[in-house]
């Protein structure tokens, strides 16, 4: 089986000087890799092409074969990384958290602890009679959270 470390220096050395990034290698023991990228910007098909390209090359197939697969994270991934928390930040993310609750809300920091996000909650509101829209900033930890997505609204 080929050693995933070895296959994410070389992905990490191959986008080394882009705003692309690795976030995650595997590797089944049937040798099939599998690696994903992701960028400040945004990750076209020639660049996992590219990647594919220069990480094939830097393995002999005659010693061991492989099956390699390199793609972008998808919208509807957890993020993973703490690059890709901080390059959403300002948009609208889908938090679940361990609790079981889930929650739609702004992004609105992200540190090595946790996130901020901040969301519209209807609350009683002492001398109103009905409930009033309040916004809500909250703060978990890494603890505290199960996943988070980036959420797109296709209204």
């Amino acid at each position: 089986m080929i050693d995933v470390v070895k296959i994410r220096e070389v992905a990490e050395a191959a986008l080394e000087g882009t705003d692309r990034f690795v976030v995650d290698v595997k590797c089944s023991p049937a040798n099939e890799i599998e690696i994903v990228i992701d960028a400040d910007s945004a990750v076209d098909l020639d660049a996992c092409v590219d990647l594919s390209r220069k990480v094939e090359g830097a393995f002999d197939r005659e010693v061991e074969d492989f099956e390699l697969s390199v793609f972008s994270a998808g919208v509807g991934q957890p993020l993973k990384l703490l690059r890709q928390y901080q390059k959403l930040i300002g948009g609208t993310v889908e938090v679940l958290l361990t609790s079981g609750v889930k929650v739609l809300a702004t992004l609105k920091e992200a540190s090595h602890e946790g996130i901020t996000i901040a969301y519209t909650e209807r609350r009683v509101v002492e001398g109103k009679k009905r409930k009033v829209e309040v916004e809500v900033e909250e703060c978990y930890t890494f603890d505290q959270i199960k996943s988070v997505k980036e959420y797109l609204d296709f209204k």
